[in-house]
C-alpha cells in the first residue's frame, strides 16, 4: 500500500464510494472545496491500483494549525494500518508547512475514533456546545515539535 496526494479521479470516487463505507449517507460531508480548493493536503492509500482510504485536512487561517476534517477507510481495509498511514502522511505535510498543532473532532460515543487518535499520541477533550446549543464534540489535538 502507499500513500499519496488526491486527484480529481480519487475525489470523483470517493463521492461514488462514501455512503457505502461508512454505512450512510455522508456525501455532504464529502464537499468539493476539500478537492478544489483545500486538496493541496488531502492523501489517499491506494493497493494495487484501488482506492482503500482517504483523508481531506487543511491548514487552518491561523497559519498554525493542520485540521483533519474527514477520514474514510474502504471496509475491507479497516484494521491493516491505512489510517495510520493517511495521518502519518497528513502530520508530516503539516510539520513540512511549518505548523505547531494538529486538531480533529468526532462526536460523543465514537470510541474506535477515541482510541486510534489516542493511540497516535493526540490528546482528546469533551467540549460542551462544540458543534451548537447540546452539541458536544470530542476535540483532539496534536502538539507538532520540530522534528
Amino acid at each position: 500500500m502507499n500513500t499519496r496526494p488526491l486527484t480529481k479521479a480519487d475525489y470523483d470516487e470517493i463521492v461514488r464510494e462514501i455512503d457505502h463505507w461508512w454505512g450512510g449517507p455522508t456525501t455532504a460531508l464529502a464537499h468539493p472545496m476539500f478537492f478544489y480548493e483545500l486538496g493541496n493536503l488531502a492523501r489517499v492509500v491506494e493497493n494495487e491500483g484501488q482506492l482503500v482510504g482517504f483523508l481531506f485536512g487543511f491548514l487552518c487561517p491561523d497559519k498554525s494549525t493542520g485540521y483533519v476534517h474527514l477520514v474514510g477507510i474502504h471496509p475491507d481495509y479497516r484494521r491493516r494500518g491505512v489510517a495510520r498511514m493517511l495521518y502519518t502522511a497528513f502530520e508530516e505535510d503539516c510539520r513540512r508547512e511549518g505548523m505547531n498543532l494538529l486538531k480533529a473532532i468526532t462526536t460523543l460515543g465514537n470510541e474506535a475514533s477515541v482510541s486510534f487518535h489516542r493511540a497516535l499520541g493526540w490528546n482528546a477533550a469533551e467540549i460542551e456546545d462544540y458543534a451548537g446549543p447540546g452539541r458536544m464534540r470530542i476535540v483532539f489535538t496534536k502538539s507538532l515539535t520540530p522534528g
